[in-house]
């Protein structure tokens, strides 16, 4: 063989090594903040359910174009639940993920580090609903001893407040029964046919069953007033999280994606409900768009006015969370990487 053609090879070789190297590098499961030829940067984040008003503030930075104006071209991708989101976000599959505040805590606690960077709701913004044809029977929270519950997942912040009220009413978890059934109309439908006695879910579901009469409110935790009641301290519930690796290594991203929030959290407490509903999709009506106008305004307390976490609020999820013993009560948690005000701080 002559050493053109050994030359020849060797570079084929070489060539070949470095485009499987770019190939891995493209693969990687991140957006990673990387920029498109438009110059703006990627992001996936992953909502527990895009239509819920809890979650509003993330499609709507979208519609009121903030993402854009931060350079951001954001992908919103919806799933059933903040449990979902949590998971994907630690495989590394989404960016950030918006779920309940409390998986920070539950994560750290199983050896893994996840941190909210912008909070959302200030309150939980959901209600545990009791079928009608239960009604007559279940009067407290003590009488859902040995009931089949609703939960939108396994794992869910909805069952982690459950788990809480329960606790106070001196019930443990095994003396019920959870059932996943979403929400929306799968948790309508659990509720009538008779799949659920009671279970925990959020606006506009809550309204939608309430004028049909399908259920009735047994707790409300619609307004930081009832949650206190409820729970015995604030109780902050949807954020936006991300790994804190992520966090660390991305900080001019995380910034970009929380400016972003915090103008919509300000535009929003500067608007009626109805023109916050008229930039929604319509399909997040249900098909009653003055029921979803209503119920937004009813729960407009829930929505922090800033995306900043209030001083003392991770330590009352915190005694909640091993209380109830979803924390074991030995485990040391490190608040502080549960969540920072870091970018709230410094955004616009």
């Amino acid at each position: 063989m002559n050493s053109w053609n050994r030359q020849g090879r060797w570079f084929a070789l070489v060539t070949s090594i470095i485009f499987v190297l770019l190939l891995s590098a493209c693969g990687s499961s991140y957006g990673s903040g990387s920029s498109s030829s438009s110059g703006t940067t990627q992001v996936k984040i992953m909502v527990g359910g895009l239509s819920k008003q809890i979650y509003l503030p993330n499609k709507l930075t979208q519609q009121l174009g903030y993402f854009k104006q931060e350079g951001l071209d954001v992908t919103l991708i919806d799933e059933a639940s903040g449990q979902s989101s949590e998971n994907e976000v630690l495989a590394g599959q989404v960016d950030a993920g918006s779920g309940s505040y409390n998986h920070t805590i539950e994560l750290q606690a199983k050896g893994k580090q996840m941190e909210a960077v912008v909070l959302l709701n200030v309150a939980p913004g959901e209600a545990e609903i009791v079928s009608a044809k239960e009604a007559s029977q279940i009067h407290s929270v003590s009488d859902l001893k040995g009931k089949n519950l609703g939960v939108t997942e396994l794992g869910s912040g909805t069952q982690t407040l459950t788990t809480a009220l329960l606790h106070k009413a001196g019930i443990t978890p095994d003396q019920v029964h959870f059932i996943p059934v979403g929400a929306g109309d799968t948790f309508i439908a659990a509720l009538q046919q008779g799949k659920i006695d009671a279970g925990m879910t959020t606006e506009p579901t809550i309204s939608r069953i309430l004028s049909s009469g399908v259920g009735k409110v047994l707790v409300d935790l619609r307004s930081p007033e009832s949650t206190q009641a409820a729970l015995g301290g604030s109780y902050p519930f949807i954020s936006l999280f991300m790994n804190n690796s992520y966090v660390n290594s991305h900080k001019d991203v995380v910034q970009k994606i929380v400016n972003a929030y915090v103008k919509t959290l300000k535009w929003m407490h500067t608007h009626t409900a109805a023109e916050i509903a008229d930039k929604m999709p319509a399909d997040y009506y249900a098909g009653n768009k003055a029921l979803y106008v209503t119920a937004l305004q009813n729960q407009m307390a829930i929505f922090s006015p800033d995306g900043s976490m209030p001083a003392g609020a991770p330590q009352t999820v915190l005694n909640i969370e091993q209380q109830s013993n979803l924390v074991p009560q030995s485990t040391n948690i490190d608040l502080n990487l549960t969540y920072t005000n870091e970018f709230v701080s410094k955004a616009s």
